[in-house]
């Protein structure tokens, strides 16, 4: 594809703002959890490594080289599978208590595939040797 590249760049965008996004509400607390906060810091901070492998993917849709296309495979197959993990332990019952999942946790999880699928139609044009 000709802007898959750009795309996956835009993505990667995405993906930092929806950290900032509820991700969950928890009706036995009256909260919401973001990437940045949970109660008590339970679950964690998992929107910085996040932030870490998108920015990590930006950058290497930007560069216009082989290795970095394969390199950003690798990267966005990773940040793919902590997403889909982080899903798991966001949206997750405890202690006979369901948490509403919010639209950013599933926003999360739509991007990172489609960040991943734009990974594998990269806009290169390959030296022959003749």
């Amino acid at each position: 594809m000709k802007y898959s590249q750009i795309i996956g760049a835009i993505l990667c965008l995405v993906i930092i703002g929806l950290c900032f996004t509820n991700w969950t509400y928890h009706p036995d607390l009256d909260k919401y959890f973001t990437g940045y906060f949970s109660e008590e810091n339970v679950y964690g901070k998992p929107a910085i490594l996040i932030n870490f492998f998108s920015g990590l993917a930006f950058i290497c849709f930007l560069i216009p080289r082989i290795w970095a296309k394969r390199l950003n495979m690798a990267i966005c197959s990773i940040l793919l599978a902590f997403v889909i993990k982080t899903f798991i332990l966001f949206g997750g019952c405890y202690k006979g208590i369901c948490p509403e999942r919010e639209w950013g946790l599933w926003a999360l999880l739509l991007v990172s595939i489609t960040m991943l699928i734009t990974t594998f139609l990269p806009d290169m044009k390959l030296k022959t040797n003749k």
